[in-house]
């Protein structure tokens, strides 16, 4: 299961069009069948997650939280968890790297799904990053 949620009101946001892209992402990435949720937050939202859950003052473009689902939730299918992803921090990174706000969303996605496959860019000695380059290309992003 897909869903996509948008908590933040300063972009106008197509989820459907972002449910599409994630659907696709999924089949790219080792996902094993696996769902997720991905949330459109604001700033505000997005220093206090952060603040919360990486003890990291400021905002942050994108955060993802593999899921614990205990058996019940299991029924809905299995699920790697979230992506969340600042809209406000999307918009200036698009900016300020002249890409398209679409184009810097969907970068932020797919950086959250591989976190959320097990990867760590921190830790693995450039093979998350290698990979996300390769999958960017796949998906025409």
């Amino acid at each position: 299961m897909i869903e996509v949620v948008n908590r933040q009101r300063s972009v106008q946001l197509d989820c459907e069009h972002w449910r599409a892209f994630v659907a696709k992402a999924l089949k790219a990435v080792p996902a094993r069948g696996a769902g997720v949720t991905i949330a459109f937050v604001s700033d505000r939202v997005m220093s206090g997650l952060n603040r919360r859950w990486r003890g990291k003052r400021g905002t942050t473009d994108v955060l993802s939280f593999p899921s614990e689902q205990a058996e019940f939730e299991k029924t809905e299918g299995p699920s790697l968890g979230d992506v969340v992803v600042s809209v406000e921090r999307a918009a200036r990174q698009a900016n300020e790297h002249g890409l398209e706000f679409a184009e810097e969303v969907s970068q932020l996605i797919l950086h959250g799904l591989l976190h959320l496959c097990g990867y760590d860019h921190e830790t693995d000695g450039g093979e998350m990053n290698a990979l996300e380059l390769r999958l960017r290309r796949r998906l025409g992003i």
